[in-house]
């Protein structure tokens, strides 16, 4: 199957019409100019501006996630996080919209007065289950869709940050997007964002590829090693490739996929240096927000390369604002 076909399958995957398209493309000149003359060209893909639901990019995923639920009869969707998930609150706004039933289930425990995402979940009605750990929280959403089941009701579960091949099209298809709102005769070189359950990273790498682009995807991790996003990532690529008619493991072995683990600092959600450093700039220059768990630490690894001189002062860097903004009020 030529990429031709592939695009046009992935344009014809039915989606929930949850805001219209495209978020805002722009342009960072104030913060090129603090980081030096040798600065590329800087711009920023809007996915904190959706509108609906706080935003972000888990919204992206969503609409194609609960057409495919709502395909299947679903009046219960039912999805994992941590309590102050990004995934988790779209997920509450996306039901509350379709007029589902949401299920969350949360590691960690229950805050004695809720705020950021875990107010809006309340807000929103989801229903939240509370466990110990990671390790838990995929059995406890199955044992719920049984539950769910045995009550006569429908159940959809979402996985973590709905990483699936399904989710991953969204962003494969929104590399389109990114194209009609380019400048003519600009492409980005590199692109980089947060990543974590890999989606966004999987279909943005399977995008670039499939319109023919030289584009490098750089994923700077929230939490866990390079080598495991890495693996997640091209698994979702695979899976991706296959829905579209093509060969999914030549896609997955063909795609360029580069991960930076080395600003997680203490791990996931815990501010750094250079996390706190880059959110204070990037406000005060461009009065943009971004969140120490996910945007923050992708921004300050875009300024550390830029400081270290690994982009050409003519090169184009974009990078993806996934959203997160609500985490500045937990």
């Amino acid at each position: 199957m030529s990429d031709t076909e592939a695009l046009a399958r992935l344009a014809a995957i039915p989606g929930e019409s949850l805001f219209a398209a495209p978020t805002p493309l722009d342009e960072m000149p104030r913060l090129r100019d603090a980081l030096g003359a040798a600065a590329p060209r800087l711009l920023v893909k809007r996915d904190d501006a959706i509108p609906f639901g706080f935003g972000g990019n888990k919204v992206r995923k969503l609409q194609l996630v609960a057409a495919e639920a709502r395909s299947q009869g679903a009046d219960t969707l039912i999805t994992v996080g941590g309590v102050q998930s990004n995934h988790m609150r779209a997920t509450a706004a996306t039901a509350a919209r379709l007029g589902l039933r949401c299920m969350l289930v949360a590691n960690g425990t229950a805050p004695e007065r809720p705020r950021a995402n875990a107010l809006l979940d309340s807000l929103l009605g989801a229903e939240v289950h509370y466990v110990s750990s990671r390790e838990e929280r995929a059995p406890t959403m199955h044992a719920l869709a049984d539950r769910v089941r045995s009550d006569g009701r429908v159940p959809y579960e979402v996985p973590l940050g709905a990483s699936t091949p399904l989710g991953a099209a969204a962003f494969a298809a929104v590399v389109g997007e990114l194209l009609a709102q380019l400048p003519r005769g600009i492409v980005p070189d590199v692109i980089v964002h947060a990543s974590s359950s890999g989606g966004t990273q999987a279909g943005l790498a399977t995008g670039c590829a499939l319109h023919g682009l030289p584009t490098r995807v750089i994923g700077v991790s929230a939490d866990d090693p390079a080598a495991s996003i890495d693996a997640g990532v091209r698994r979702i690529v695979a899976g991706l490739g296959a829905m579209l008619g093509a060969d999914g493991a030549a896609l997955a072995r063909g795609v360029h996929i580069e991960v930076d683990d080395s600003f997680v600092g203490d791990g996931y959600g815990i501010e750094t240096a250079a996390s706190h450093e880059a959110q204070a700039l990037v406000a005060r220059t461009e009065a943009l927000f971004v969140d120490h768990t996910y945007t923050a630490k992708a921004l300050a690894a875009l300024i550390a390369y830029v400081r270290a001189g690994r982009f050409r002062a003519d090169a184009t860097v974009l990078f993806w604002h996934t959203g997160g903004q609500v985490g500045l009020f937990a």
